[in-house]
């Protein structure tokens, strides 16, 4: 499926990139695999496994399940989770060992529609089900037409979220791959697209058993952080939305506690 290969080349690009180890890949599989790829994906994803309409991540839709995949976009899944494939990526990003989650924790089919976003955030580290670490994203962008006025640009941020060091249009073919760690700040800027226009990607993420060198052993969630110039959304909505999430969350553990207590009545 790959349209070339050169991983001692690649593995150096990913190596001295900055803000942090990454590799952006123009035509990265053949020409007629992605078109048949773009044009699988359905006008909105039904069966949609998950959606977000809140304040960091609007207007976003995800088909995790393989089994709701078209077939060409079930194709490579298979391609990119077999073993040949994840030797490249370990060459590629010098982590030996990579795993792939069958059930596509928060990968597969994405798609997000006019206004949507996806503010700045690092990803969250464990699978909960076995504790693997996750260790590389692969992000292959399926926009068969993306013009620049749209937005819905990748952006990659330095630690502390001051600079975005690197920017990638969402265009068709592309692939960027980064290594996901507590400094991998990246987010997508709000699409500013025509109405019946949709941001398309496939995400991949890849694990390891062994934890990365230096991890703190700390599990966290998806962390999101404000751009410099977000000043309403860091000192008002983002502390609103984690409250309200705080309070939600304590309703769920209310609720589970009160059902556990009248099960042993």
């Amino acid at each position: 499926m790959i349209r070339q290969l050169d991983t001692r080349a690649w593995s150096e690009r990913f190596r001295t990139a900055r803000p942090f180890p990454s590799i952006c890949i123009d035509d990265f599989l053949e020409p007629g695999v992605a078109l048949e790829l773009a044009r699988s994906y359905p006008p909105s994803l039904s069966g949609v496994t998950r959606s977000w309409d809140a304040v960091n991540e609007k207007r976003k839709t995800q088909i995790e399940n393989p089994e709701l995949f078209p077939i060409p976009v079930r194709k490579l899944a298979e391609y990119c989770s077999s073993q040949q494939f994840r030797d490249m990526l370990s060459e590629v990003s010098g982590i030996p060992n990579l795993l792939w989650d069958p059930e596509f924790r928060g990968g597969g089919m994405h798609q997000t529609a006019a206004h949507g976003l996806l503010d700045v955030h690092v990803d969250f580290n464990r699978l909960e089900q076995n504790g693997w670490y996750r260790r590389v994203n692969l992000l292959l962008f399926l926009n068969e037409e993306w013009r620049e006025e749209w937005g819905g640009r990748l952006e990659l941020w330095d630690r502390k979220v001051r600079n975005c060091v690197q920017s990638f249009a969402p265009i068709l073919n592309r692939c960027v791959i980064f290594e996901t760690s507590e400094i991998s700040f990246h987010g997508v800027t709000a699409l500013t697209c025509p109405p019946e226009v949709v941001r398309r990607s496939f995400a991949l993420y890849f694990y390891t058993k062994e934890a990365p060198a230096g991890a703190s052993g700390e599990v966290h969630s998806t962390i999101f952080r404000a751009r410099p110039n977000e000043r309403l959304k860091r000192y008002v909505l983002m502390p609103a939305e984690r409250f309200r999430r705080g309070v939600r969350g304590l309703r769920w553990s209310a609720g589970r506690l009160a059902s556990r207590l009248l099960g042993r009545k």
